[in-house]
C-alpha cells in the first residue's frame, strides 16, 4: 500500500533508486533504534567550470507554471539560496543573472515492513533468581536463553523526501550543474525535511561529475540541526558539522 504526494517537478529514475537506497538507510536506522542524525542520498552531474570567477556566480531562480505565485516555492528558494551564498553565490534579478536555478521536489509516502521476531518471556516481571532482570547477564537475553519464538511482519510508514536542484547557463541553456538529494524519514513534511535536503545537495560544491555519496546531518532533541558529534563514515559519506543558530529549523 502506498501513496504519492508530489509538490513539484518530477525526480525520474535517479531519485527512485536513490530513495529505494535512502528506504533502505531508514530501515537500517530503526532496526538500530537510531534517531540522532539524518542522512541523505546525494547525487551529483557537473560540467561546472572551476575556473569561473566569483563576479560571475550571479543567478535568478526559474520557476514552472505552477510555482509562479507558491509561497511554498518562496520558502524553498530562501533555504536553497542561504547555502548558496557559502559559495559566494548572489541572488540578481533575471537579466542580470549568469546562471539560471531551478527546483524541484516531492515527498512520497509508503508503508515499510520489517520482519521481527517474537520472544516468550517466562519471567514477565522477575528473572530467574526473583528479582527484576534488566538485561543480559551470563550470556542470557532478557527473554532467557530459548531465542525467538517466531516472527511477524511490522509495518511502518516512512516517506521519501526529494530535491533536485538545476543550474543552466541563462545565455545558452546549457546545464551546468544538476544535483538530486534523497532522505527518509517517518515525518510526512517536506518543509521539516528541506533544510537537510538543501544543505546536503550542496555541501562541497560543485562535486564531481557523478558523485554519489551520504550526507550525515546531527538532529538535537527539538529537531533542529544539532549539536552531537557525526557518526564514522566510510569513504562515500560525508558528515556535516552543526548547523549555526540561523539556519532554518524543521520542525
Amino acid at each position: 500500500m502506498s501513496f504519492v504526494i508530489l509538490r513539484a517537478g518530477r525526480t525520474g529514475k535517479a531519485g527512485r533508486a536513490a530513495a529505494m537506497r535512502a528506504a533502505l538507510a531508514l530501515c537500517a536506522l530503526w532496526l538500530a533504534g537510531c534517531t540522532t542524525y539524518v542522512q541523505t542520498q546525494v547525487t551529483a552531474f557537473s560540467n561546472w567550470n572551476g575556473n569561473a570567477s566569483d563576479a560571475t556566480r550571479t543567478y535568478a531562480f526559474q520557476r514552472n507554471g505552477e510555482q509562479a505565485n507558491s509561497i511554498e516555492q518562496t520558502t524553498y528558494e530562501t533555504l536553497v539560496a542561504g547555502d548558496l551564498s557559502k559559495y559566494n553565490f548572489r541572488q540578481v534579478p533575471e537579466a542580470g543573472a549568469h546562471y539560471q536555478v531551478a527546483l524541484a521536489y516531492s515527498v512520497r509516502g509508503d508503508i515499510m515492513t520489517v520482519h521481527q521476531p517474537v520472544y516468550y518471556d517466562p519471567w514477565p516481571m522477575y528473572g530467574p533468581w526473583g528479582r527484576p532482570y534488566w538485561g543480559a547477564w551470563g550470556g542470557w537475553s532478557g527473554y532467557g536463553p530459548w531465542g525467538p519464538t517466531g516472527y511477524v511482519d511490522q509495518s511502518y510508514p516512512v516517506y521519501i523526501h526529494a530535491l533536485q536542484i538545476r543550474m543552466t547557463d541563462r545565455a545558452t541553456g546549457r546545464e551546468v550543474y544538476k544535483v538530486m538529494a534523497v532522505n527518509s524519514t517517518d515525518d510526512a513534511s517536506l518543509y521539516g525535511a528541506m533544510p537537510y535536503l538543501a544543505r546536503s545537495a550542496l555541501a562541497d560544491f560543485p562535486l564531481g561529475n557523478g558523485t554519489v555519496r551520504t550526507v550525515t546531518i546531527p538532529v538535537d532533541k527539538n529537531g533542529d540541526m544539532g549539536n552531537e558529534a557525526s557518526a564514522s563514515l566510510n569513504s562515500n559519506e560525508r558528515a556535516l558539522p552543526p548547523a549555526a543558530a540561523s539556519a532554518p529549523r524543521a520542525e
